[in-house]
């Protein structure tokens, strides 16, 4: 977007500021809404700042201008890797004794080099046992997870990271009275990073690539990259790296990539939050001003991509079902295309009014269809999705696509719809940018993109200024009849996985009581105490009652000109089965004044949307949500579809074969197969039954039925929460006036309700899935009843073992054993006074590691590791996090029905946070004795049968194999 500096008369401030006695310049713009300022430090690093008040806390990124684009091609994987090894520690934490420990990971170093070069596979055992045993040692003086104990012990929570094509990011979330600690921190671990517990973390990066084997919808995507770009490293290599790689790395390479890239003048912080500017910048300098520049970094070459002449077809098969997708090359983001393909997006797509919304979705010529655009730091890509109906074919749902695409180059759309984008964009921008995660994020884009944050304000300006033949001319241009690639996602066993066997892996020490020096510098500095603020009910929003009683939980939105209203009934597809289903039928329908089409496109012109979520067992809620000064007319159009919806034979038909097609396609994949296993095991084969309609109940289905069920569900008692900028009394008078209720609502006298199974004795659940990782869940429930004073210890028990990256169960089952990329274990609290605590222990780990992790569990769960440092950390962290959270905006209404549904009146925070300050690691330890120890499971395992050790699972308990139908109830 460089080219808009030429064409927009804006008003860019240069400015100075003095902080500590040292003045900095920073770059605003004029009548910039959230006053970003924009400043460079003497070695280079970009620093882009945004103040909100709103709450005590403040989202940080630190962003490296370097992905997957960049790994060399002998060991691709190696961004993301380094990511990986960035939460490891540095010469300073992370250690006891980093000068004992620098011979030992130099020989780690060395083995690995031997072993990426070695063929024989007897010999790479043999170095493998090498690396293994001077790891253990190694470990001896690590202190594994310290970085997480860092963050923990300053009360910051998010803590993580990604890598993409072209970007690096490192994620907090802190409290204001944090600054100094997290940028001392920060700083140390951009410039000290060291490379340990690598051969098990190497095990973790191998399970999270496990885990995209089974998303087809990656290795769709990443055979559109290697078509469209296939002289440049996006259509090359992939950010995760080939399976070969991952298991051959180079800590060489590593450390060469790490100085090169992990630069300031490569680098960008990016902060949105509750702090001072002037004072911010200068805690800022003083941490990363310490860092040396590379005046040699590297600038990516690459042979530009030739034309596409003719459409590149290419084949991916997968467990999953099929479909096919489209794509087209684009210009990245400082290109000519890249302010106009956010409308040519939403014109071809935007969910309401799109060619593919009202040609493709609404009509129910596919079981679905969609479509995005979108650029990328050096190319673009413009891209269509289909999912054929039953007895359709590729072929034909592409050709539905494309013709879509032809209409577009022709000109067969309104021009008029061109206002409504870029009303749209920016209801969505508001969204955004309300949040300080989504400021800090429009920071990181602009920094990694190089797009100055004066074009990023005015974009949207620059597309409301595009014609109609602007968008054609684009489409004839880049979005030809014969310059895209074409996906074909078969239904099949992907052949190009490898199995990989398990290594032999000693579990490194955890060293869990150890603190290094500069952890207790940390947790040694006091900083101003935030003093906590919970949610007070009388206060902090209001109670109205419009008409017939109905009560209208108020929340005035003070910053944006955005409003969500919602209807929430107190039953849902519980007692009404056919609700989901009657949901997903209105989508399709019109009155007898508007069709469907009109319905969408009037919502979308008036930058405005409603959903229906009718799946929920327990309640059902209809919304509707968009610009405020619509709310009127948006309500109208709502109301008029529920009261008039008109029955529509052929709708239901297409949504009846829809809806078996789907149930076939859910049976084939790994996500649904889990969550169908799990419902199973939770709630039994009764609830599978009397929640999972039959084909017959389906056939006889009728509009009149459908219909019937929403009508007799808005008769039901229900309360509306409305969050926005009107006031009380003229919302009041919107429901009084536009929302249709009954002068007697109806009664609902027994409302089905389902309870969790108990788990008196262990049981072993299997379900086969081809795939080369299992998803294992271990259930418990005693039906314990919801109890107030149990709160504060099972909150803090949670944080101790089971939560985050600090917990028992991560440094056990992640970094010590390298069992998974993830895993963790809850004590739930019940939904409502009705329902009881569960415990729950989740795994994704390889096929053959699937003795090692039930094991391993069995021994932390039932054998807690005590650690009082541990402890100090989990209570310090969670009270730092009580004492800063903010409840607002229209969380503070659903805070409120929370409350309700264990029949109290107050912030449920607010009692933990004085209870937990008096507890002790005793209470955790008698907590977990009294409510943990020896309970009996119910064990899940989702896997490949013949892969799994089905022989050690009879020891626990007779093996259940449940097939497809059993779990899915069809």
């Amino acid at each position: 977007m460089k080219h808009l500096a030429k064409v927009l008369v804006l008003f860019l401030a240069l400015v100075a500021t003095t902080a500590c006695n040292k003045s900095y310049d920073y770059v605003s713009v004029d009548n910039d809404p959230i006053k970003a300022r924009i400043y460079t430090l003497d070695n280079g690093l970009k620093v882009y700042l945004a103040p909100n008040h709103e709450t005590p806390r403040m989202q940080t990124y630190v962003a490296v201008r370097v992905g997957g684009k960049n790994d060399p091609s002998e060991t691709t994987g190696l961004a993301h890797y380094f990511e990986h090894i960035m939460f490891k520690g540095t010469k300073h934490f992370g250690t006891q004794n980093y000068e004992a420990e620098v011979p030992l990971l130099d020989k780690i170093e060395q083995l690995f080099e031997i072993y990426r070069n070695t063929t024989d596979e007897s010999q790479r055992k043999a170095i493998y046992k090498q690396i293994d045993s001077i790891s253990n040692i190694a470990s001896q003086y690590a202190i594994p997870n310290e970085y997480d104990k860092l963050m923990a012990s300053i009360g910051a929570s998010g803590t993580n990271a990604w890598t993409s094509v072209d970007e690096t990011v490192y994620r907090e979330d802190i409290p204001t009275n944090q600054i100094e600690n997290w940028a001392k921190i920060q700083a140390d671990r951009f410039q000290n990073a060291v490379i340990r517990g690598f051969h098990t973390e190497l095990e973790t990066v191998y399970e999270e690539k496990n885990m995209s084997l089974t998303q087809d919808n990656r290795k769709v995507n990443e055979a559109v990259f290697s078509a469209l770009y296939p002289n440049h490293p996006y259509g090359q290599q992939t950010v995760l790296g080939k399976q070969e790689h991952l298991k051959n790395p180079s800590i060489t390479n590593i450390k060469n990539y790490y100085k090169t890239y992990y630069v300031p003048n490569n680098m960008a912080v990016c902060i949105s939050g509750d702090f001072d500017p002037d004072e911010m910048i200068a805690v800022i300098d003083k941490y990363f001003g310490e860092m040396t520049p590379n005046d040699s970094l590297p600038h990516l070459q690459f042979q530009p991509e030739d034309p596409i002449t003719e459409p590149i077809v290419k084949e991916v098969t997968g467990l999953d079902a099929q479909y096919v997708q489209i794509a087209w090359r684009t210009g990245g983001a400082n290109s000519e295309d890249a302010d106009i393909i956010p409308l040519i997006s939403s014109i071809i797509y935007n969910g309401k009014a799109g060619l593919i919304d009202c040609d493709l979705v609404q009509p129910q010529k596919l079981l679905s269809a969609h479509g995005y655009g979108y650029t990328m730091a050096d190319y673009g890509i413009v891209s269509l999705t289909a999912r054929p109906k039953e007895n359709q074919t590729l072929d034909e749902a592409k050709t539905l696509l494309l013709n879509t695409i032809a209409k577009l180059r022709s000109g067969d759309f309104d021009e008029s719809i061109i206002s409504s984008v870029v009303a749209n964009l920016k209801l969505n921008r508001q969204n955004y940018m309300d949040s300080n995660s989504g400021r800090a994020g429009a920071f990181v884009s602009c920094f990694i993109d190089n797009v100055e944050w004066a074009d990023y304000l005015n974009q949207l300006d620059v597309i409301s200024k595009f014609t109609k033949q602007d968008v054609v001319d684009f489409a004839n241009e880049i979005l030809a009849d014969n310059n895209y690639v074409v996906v074909y996602k078969r239904e099949g066993k992907d052949p190009t996985i490898q199995k990989i066997d398990k290594p032999n892996i000693t579990p490194i020490a955890t060293n869990r009581d150890t603190a290094s020096v500069f952890l207790t510098e940390i947790q040694n500095y006091t900083p101003e105490p935030i003093k906590p603020v919970f949610v007070d009910f009388n206060t902090d929003m209001s109670i109205a009652t419009a008409k017939n009683d109905i009560q209208v939980l108020y929340k005035k939105n003070e910053t944006t000109d955005l409003f969500k209203l919602t209807y929430r009934f107190d039953v849902g597809s519980y007692t009404f089965p056919l609700l989901g289903i009657a949901c997903d039928y209105m989508k399709y329908l019109g009155t007898n004044t508007m069709t469907c089409e009109d319905i969408n496109k009037n919502f979308y012109n008036i930058a405005c949307s409603f959903s229906l979520n009718g799946r929920n067992g327990k309640n059902a809620s209809f919304t509707i949500s968009g610009l405020n000064e619509n709310i009127n007319e948006a309500v109208s159009l709502f109301e008029e579809l529920i009261a008039n919806a008109k029955a529509d034979q052929t709708a239901l038909d297409n949504l009846k074969a829809d809806i078996f097609k789907s149930r076939n396609n859910s049976k084939l994949n790994q996500g649904s197969n889990y969550t169908n296993l799990t419902k199973y095991a939770k709630f039994g084969a009764d609830f599978i039954k009397n929640t999972s309609l039959t084909d017959k109940q389906i056939e006889d289905l009728t509009p009149e039925m459908l219909i019937a069920v929403i009508h007799n569900l808005v008769n039901t008692k229900h309360t509306i929460l409305y969050y926005g900028p009107s006031t009380e009394n003229e919302i009041v008078n919107i429901i009084n006036e536009r929302h249709d209720i009954p002068e007697v609502f109806v009664e609902i006298d027994n409302p089905v309700k389902y309870e969790q199974l108990p788990t008196p004795e262990n049981r072993v659940l299997v379900t086969d899935y081809d795939a080369p990782q299992i998803r294992y869940l271990q259930y418990s429930n005693r039906h314990e009843q919801f109890d107030l004073a149990l709160e504060p210890i099972k909150t803090l028990y949670n944080e101790y073992f089971g939560g985050g990256m600090n917990a028992i169960v991560f440094q056990e089952m992640r970094e010590a054993r390298g069992l998974a990329y993830s895993s963790n274990a809850t004590f739930y609290t019940p939904d409502d006074l009705e329902d009881s605590y569960c415990f729950q222990a989740f795994i994704a780990t390889q096929n053959d590691k699937m003795v090692d992790a039930i094991e391993a569990f069995d021994l932390i769960i039932n054998d807690m590791p005590e650690s009082e440092s541990a402890f100090e950390i989990a209570k310090t962290g969670l009270l730092a996090n009580l004492s800063s959270q903010r409840i607002v905006k229209d969380r503070i209404l659903w805070h409120y029905l929370d409350a309700k549904d264990y029949n109290i009146d107050f912030d449920i925070n607010k009692y933990k946070y004085e209870k937990i300050q008096s507890l002790t690691l005793d209470d955790v330890v008698e907590f977990q004795q009294k409510y943990i120890k020896d309970r009996k499971y119910t064990y899940c395992i989702l896997g490949d049968i013949n892969n799994i050790d089905l022989e050690y699972l009879t020891k626990i308990s007779p093996v259940t194999i449940l097939s497809r139908e059993e779990i899915f109830g069809y």
